[in-house]
Parts: C-alpha cells; structure tokens; sequence
C-alpha cells in the first residue's frame, strides 16, 4: 500500500505518517525503488498509535513501546508494564477530570436554584 493510500484507510495525512516514521513509531517497508510500501497489518498499528495519543501517552513512551513491539514476543512484559502505567495515569485522570465535572455540576446547580428562586 502507498502512503496515499494508508493516509486515506488510517484518515491521518501524509505528513504525519512520515513523522511517524521519523520518531521511529512505525517501521516502513521500501519498494525496489525506495517508496514507502505499507501492510495491510501497519494499519491496525497506526490506528493503535493514534489512541495512544489521544490518550495522552508521552511520544517517548509510544517509541519505547513500538521499539519493543518490533523487537517480538519476547518484549510482551515490557509492554504489558508500559500500557498498565498508562492505565493508571488515564485512570488518574479521569477521577480528576470526575472532581472537574462534580465542581461545573455543583455551580449549575447553584445557579438554576438562585434563578428559580428569583434572585438574581
């Protein structure tokens, strides 16, 4: 597959996908000619990539997981601890963004009373 063709199938441009490769998060096969000749299985990974992004892990921590990843099966405990400490940040997260949510409610609240009640 060229990289027109991923861009299209993992919606991310080009520029990205080179960037990708750039930071070493994605290993590209080379046709006879030197064009970038994707798998149909890179997509899954890309697409893996990508949530891990907007998930908030650190591109440092994505590299090292995809070196590993590429390094084979004998990694699979060190990924498994990465993507665990990654699930607990998220988790952190979002019992932060839990409070966030709670203050916003708790002022909504207060102010549908206060305008119920007239007083504004």
């Amino acid at each position: 597959m060229t990289i027109g063709e991923i861009s299209e199938k993992t919606h991310l441009p080009e520029s990205t996908l080179r960037y990708y490769e750039k930071k070493e998060l994605i290993r590209v096969a080379r046709d006879k000619n030197g064009r970038r000749n994707y798998a149909q299985s890179d997509i899954a990974w890309i697409q893996f990539i990508r949530r891990l992004k907007e998930t908030g892990m650190p591109l440092t921590d994505i590299r090292r997981y995809s070196v590993l990843r590429y390094a084979g099966e004998g990694t699979m405990t060190e990924r498994l601890a990465i993507l665990q400490a990654h699930r607990q940040y998220l988790l952190a997260q979002q019992e932060k963004w839990n409070v966030y949510l709670q203050n916003l409610d708790d002022k909504i609240a207060f102010y549908r009373r206060s305008l119920s009640k007239g007083a504004f």
